[in-house]
């Protein structure tokens, strides 16, 4: 891939009377009286609804041994998304590398990037995206996490190197090893540019000095968050995918017609997150289960403090709230989660933003998506008639 082609792909372009291009993340969230199936339906419906809105990028988390998420697997989800879209850009967010060979990763998105020219963003993160024990597992001889966090940068240049093909004479793997799909078969094809992830100051600072663009997890580390956009863009060091700094950030945010019913909703994802911190991780509960749930003072003041980081209300509010966020933090780009448990509450949410926002709506899916059921939404330009049950808040 050439050096404008890396600096091209990585800004996204803003829409409407957005202050910076909006994209999604995706957690493929399963809600009680759901299934897995039912949450990667809705994945597609989400990618579908965002790309013909305008939403410059749709990215898929890495989670694992949580019963509420379906995304252990996001280079799996990612490929069939790009099948069922045609524009949008589809990306990890990110894979967590300790859990992953760099080999393995790199011929994964390098398939991707066959399948979906142009099209993929590779999010990395250095946390193994569940609990000590669950990563332990997903080690080969049950290996020390943290150990394997400490190596990311090492782990890091590995993977660079393989989807590039350049390591440098003298290296074991120096014109032995290649990733494949990759430079080694020629034709000139790309590769996906790399993001690095954070919730702290590591690799805000590291994504700086490689010259590589950023995504901060504002929507769980708020109190990190201008400490960190500031560590990125003072350690930034020009580079052959980025001329300037270029850093996105996470937003949960969730816009109903009805603030009240806004409420109601993130109101699951609170209870969900309360579980998860406490050891209990389930399905997203219903708005029934958490309006009656029995909160402790010490729980209600944690949900209270959760919930306000979470942008939430009418279609106007958010919108004044997002506006807000990106003038205080000078993100350049604001990616959008809602983890709760109603999928049309989700759908709906991504709908009122963008008309919010005056986002364009192309009308149509790609020609080349096939037909697929979708999860069943109250609003007319999302609806659809899907046999069975929905899924994915």
């Amino acid at each position: 891939m050439t050096d404008a082609a890396h600096t091209q792909e990585t800004p996204g372009r803003r829409q409407g009377t957005a202050p910076v291009p909006l994209s999604v993340l995706d957690l493929a969230t399963v809600g009680t009286g759901h299934t897995a199936t039912d949450a990667l339906r809705t994945s597609v419906d989400l990618a579908r609804l965002a790309e013909r809105r305008g939403f410059t990028r749709h990215w898929v988390a890495e989670h694992h041994s949580m019963p509420g998420i379906a995304s252990a697997a996001p280079a799996v989800i990612l490929a069939h998304l790009a099948a069922r879209t045609g524009r949008i850009r589809l990306g990890s967010g990110g894979v967590m590398l300790p859990n992953h060979a760099p080999l393995a990763v790199a011929e994964q998105f390098g398939t991707l990037e066959a399948l979906a020219p142009g099209r993929i963003d590779l999010g990395l993160g250095r946390a193994p995206g569940t609990d000590g024990l669950t990563a332990s597992a997903l080690r080969r001889g049950g290996g020390d996490p943290h150990a394997d966090a400490d190596a990311f940068p090492q782990q890091l240049s590995e993977l660079t190197r393989f989807l590039d093909d350049d390591f440098p004479s003298g290296h074991r793997y120096h014109r032995r090893v290649h990733a494949v799909p990759g430079p080694v078969q020629g034709g000139g094809g790309g590769r996906p540019p790399i993001w690095l992830l954070g919730s702290s100051g590591f690799s805000a600072r590291l994504a700086g000095e490689l010259g590589l663009p950023f995504a901060f997890a504002h929507h769980f580390s708020a109190a990190n968050t201008l400490p960190a956009l500031d560590l990125y863009r003072q350690s930034f060091r020009p580079s052959a995918a980025l001329a300037e700094p270029y850093a996105l950030i996470g937003v949960a945010a969730l816009a109903a017609d009805d603030e009240q019913e806004a409420l109601r909703q993130v109101c699951t994802g609170a209870l969900a997150m309360l579980r998860l911190r406490t050891g209990r991780p389930g399905l997203v509960p219903t708005p029934e289960e958490a309006a009656e749930h029995p909160f402790t003072a010490v729980e209600r003041e944690y949900v209270d403090r959760w919930l306000g980081n979470v942008v939430h209300g009418t279609p106007d509010a958010v919108r004044e709230g997002l506006d807000a966020l990106a003038a205080r933090t000078g993100a350049d780009e604001l990616m959008i989660t809602a983890n709760v448990h109603t999928p049309a509450a989700r759908l709906d949410s991504i709908a009122l933003i963008a008309d919010a926002y005056g986002l364009p709506d192309s009308g149509t899916r790609p020609a080349q998506a096939p037909a697929e059921p979708d999860a069943v939404s109250s609003r007319p330009d999302h609806a659809a008639s899907a046999p069975g049950g929905i899924g994915r808040a």
